[in-house]
């Protein structure tokens, strides 16, 4: 019987001077470009500043967006990359930038055959909301994407033998005569070095964490709990600036809709769990909103409560689509009852409101047509016990800006000129996702760029040799 993966991240002292690429970042966007880069022939490192590795993308829950896939065949879901972009860019409010938004949606799906080449399988499939078919991908499972991502490339950074060092922060990027040739370093007990390195990735995520950024660029949000890990600050803008690099859309946050805030640390409520048939209600136990419209207008149908806060309803048919509820049982962050009736007086909404609540909806769901707020019908009732109430309530998740990069992960200064040398992907770049991040495209991008920095890192670095 094997044990549990356990990957033991290289220490300080085991840095070498010199590197074809250094890659700042751990999470899904930084593994991916290091598994690239080194198929292609680099010597790779990746740095992390934290003891954790795997940043943001370990609180991912929903899945991976694609269009066109094999998987969609294989379950008859007849997709097209054209609606991807199309749906994408309206969620956007068609502030995304185009030629990245292209190139995403026509890449999303060799992403998935790429993870699949290397026996990471995403073969179920759910939907998330400004979404009108099933195009977010997932493991089998079922169990959250974003831990399972990680651990399994992890497995294959193991095999490649690729040098992951932890509790190290990159404190300069290293420019001469315009290039960008390597970077200095420090760790926790304050040594310092400096690597030498042809090119440097950024996949340091955004700055969801990061309330010096977010008091510049959005004050009103300062007060807004983050479901970010604490190392999400930005690290990686203020590296870029300082070597002239222009950023985007900074003002563009994401608050994601449902986010559990009882306890100390808020925690992420999957949008899968309302892909798979939850309904929200407000304190009268009435349903408010479209449960699968965009995150901004969810996120303010809630705000515009008088409680600022709603509960997400679902029944164990919900629960056994979606196992990521099993772990927020097991937090402490759900309310679980036999019945309805006793879920109702749990919550302390109207028994008769929710009943009658319930009722409908289900009626909604027999006739396939959302007449009260036009939701894409689940084809899944609700009323198999026992039930489940999760209270939730807008938080900081995403920022959608970042720093200018081209379709090849080009970093682009305040002129609009490519810095030689300096690649940045994944939530540390901005543009994609326009004003608002459809769900399910955050963990394909991750990949789809991850993938991209690899090969751009390796043609930048052959180019240097002619």
């Amino acid at each position: 019987m094997t044990g549990k993966f356990v990957f033991i991240p290289q220490e300080f002292t085991s840095l070498k001077n010199q590197y074809d690429a250094v890659i700042i970042g751990s999470g899904a966007t930084g593994l991916v470009a290091a598994l690239q880069a080194r198929e292609l022939g680099m010597r790779v490192v990746v740095l992390e500043k934290l003891d954790k590795l795997g940043g943001n993308t370990n609180r991912a829950s929903s899945g991976m967006n694609a269009a066109e896939t094999y998987v969609q065949s294989r379950k008859g879901i007849v997709d097209e990359m054209d609606k991807f972009y199309q749906e994408t860019y309206q969620a956007g409010g068609k502030m995304n930038d185009q030629n990245l938004l292209r190139y995403f949606v026509s890449h999303a799906g060799l992403a998935v055959d790429w993870l699949a080449a290397h026996s990471i399988f995403l073969n179920d499939l759910t939907v998330t909301g400004a979404m009108s078919i099933k195009r977010t991908h997932r493991p089998t499972s079922m169990v959250p994407i974003g831990g399972f991502l990680i651990t399994e490339l992890l497995k294959v950074v193991q095999r490649y033998d690729i040098p992951v060092v932890h509790k190290t922060s990159v404190t300069e990027l290293v420019q001469v005569d315009g290039k960008i040739c390597g970077v200095k370093v420090i760790n926790q007990a304050g040594q310092e070095k400096t690597i030498v390195a042809k090119a440097v990735l950024l996949a340091t995520g955004g700055f969801g964490a990061g309330k010096e950024i977010i008091a510049k660029y959005r004050p009103d949000l300062l007060a807004y709990k983050t479901t970010n890990h604490e190392g999400a600050t930005g690290d990686g803008l203020v590296l870029a600036q300082k070597v002239g690099a222009q950023l985007v859309d900074m003002n563009l946050i994401q608050v994601h809709p449902t986010v559990q805030q009882d306890q100390p640390h808020a925690f992420l409520i999957g949008e899968a769990v309302r892909g798979e048939g939850a309904i929200l209600v407000n304190q009268k136990g009435r349903r408010f909103v479209n449960e699968l419209d965009t995150r901004k207008v969810v996120s303010n149908a809630i705000t515009a409560l008088p409680e600022q806060s709603a509960y997400l309803v679902l029944d164990q048919s919900v629960r056994n689509r979606v196992k990521a509820i099993e772990f927020y049982d097991k937090t402490g962050l759900v309310e679980n009852a036999t019945s309805l009736e006793e879920l109702a007086e749990k919550i302390r909404v109207p028994v008769k409101t929710l009943l009658a609540t319930a009722k409908r909806y289900n009626e909604l769901v027999a006739k396939g047509e959302d007449e009260d707020f036009s939701r894409s019908m689940s084809l899944h009732t609700l009323e198999k016990g026992p039930f489940t109430a999760i209270h939730i309530a807008p938080a900081v998740h995403y920022t959608m800006g970042g720093i200018h990069i081209t379709d090849k992960t080009e970093v682009l200064d305040s002129d609009g000129k490519v810095i030689a040398g300096l690649f940045a992907a994944g939530e540390v770049a901005g543009g994609l996702h326009g004003n608002n991040r459809v769900g399910g495209n955050s963990i394909a991008e991750t990949v789809v760029f991850g993938m991209q920095a690899g090969r751009q890192m390796k043609v930048y670095t052959d180019s240097l040799k002619r």
